[in-house]
């Protein structure tokens, strides 16, 4: 039985018979926070949840839509209550759906082109967020799905990018750039998101001179070159990083506001997360160029031009 007294909020609302629209409006908008309902036009929420925040402006828009609303603290009257309460935002039921769909889905993971493994994987994070996002009291469950949404993004990756590298553990040491100048750096032929940017990043913030190769066989990597991006490489996968973002710790860029959010969009397509508006574009000019270009060069001049525009655009949109 659950002894703690928790701080709830209830918004009360009351509408016309005439505003239907908005009755439906703010039942979708109580819905999407993850709100419990006590009944109808009672809605409640922890008060600790990030989204406590929007019920104020749910119920200014009942007021603004000539009807009552009342936003009030309240806590449970003893145990029992609480356990109630508490209930009403069990998502097992919810993490039960979509653990089925990607259980099902994994079956026909060999079958599918890469475009429509990244579609795939979209989809299932979208969900996977929203349920997160409204999962206030994680327990049990919440830690199975992660461990199976870390398997399946894992299976992914292994298709896509058969020799995509493990995140390696520890820290993440800082160089100086004065000795990376006019280097040879390596990683993987047929560059996709991370690789690209990593080379893109290397070219344009830290060794403007680099020189590349574009490996076909690990094994054959120059003994001079500095790789990223694969098991054993200088510069590749740490803990939650992937490569661009491991490169942006290790010549200290993090205070680039505009870099780190390209960090953000690369690690979304990467591995996944949290979704970047600009992902989806970036990836599908990528992926149309790598069909349109010859080689791995011709790849990084166009692409370049590319995350040059992102990072101009991060510039002048800064986040407040």
């Amino acid at each position: 039985m659950n002894t703690i007294s928790r701080s709830w909020l209830l918004l009360i609302v009351s509408l016309p018979t005439a505003g239907a629209t908005t009755r439906m409006r703010i039942w979708r908008a109580v819905k999407a926070l993850g709100c419990g309902a006590l009944r109808d036009g009672a809605y409640l929420l922890p008060a600790h949840a990030e989204q406590a925040a929007q019920l104020r402006d749910l119920a200014d828009e009942a007021r603004n839509g000539e009807g009552q609303a009342w936003l009030l603290h309240v806590r449970a009257e003893d145990a029992a209550d609480e356990d109630a309460y508490q209930a009403l935002f069990d998502r097992t039921g919810d993490y039960a759906d979509w653990l089925a769909d990607l259980s099902e889905d994994r079956k026909t993971l060999s079958d599918l082109a890469a475009a429509d493994l990244n579609r795939l994987q979209r989809r299932h994070a979208r969900t996977y967020e929203a349920i997160r996002r409204m999962d206030f009291f994680p327990g049990e469950t919440s830690l199975r799905a992660s461990a199976q949404w870390r398997d399946f993004t894992a299976a992914l990756e292994a298709l896509r990018s058969p020799g995509e590298p493990h995140a390696a553990q520890g820290g993440i040491s800082r160089r100086d750039p004065a000795q990376y100048q006019g280097r040879l750096w390596a990683t993987r032929r047929h560059l996709w998101v991370d690789r690209v940017a990593s080379a893109w990043l290397i070219q344009r913030f830290i060794d403007p001179h680099a020189r590349f190769v574009w490996l076909e066989n690990l094994a054959e990597c120059p003994v001079d070159a500095l790789g990223f991006d694969f098991d054993g490489a200088p510069f590749t996968h740490v803990g939650d990083r992937v490569s661009f973002e491991v490169l942006i710790a290790s010549f200290g860029l993090e205070d680039n506001e505009a870099l780190v959010r390209l960090g953000a969009m690369v690690h979304a397509l990467d591995v996944g997360g949290a979704p970047v508006p600009e992902a989806g574009g970036f990836e599908a000019i990528l992926a149309g160029a790598r069909k349109r270009l010859g080689g791995d060069d011709a790849l990084l001049t166009e692409i370049g031009a590319v995350l040059d525009s992102l990072y101009a655009h991060f510039r002048a949109n800064r986040k407040p």
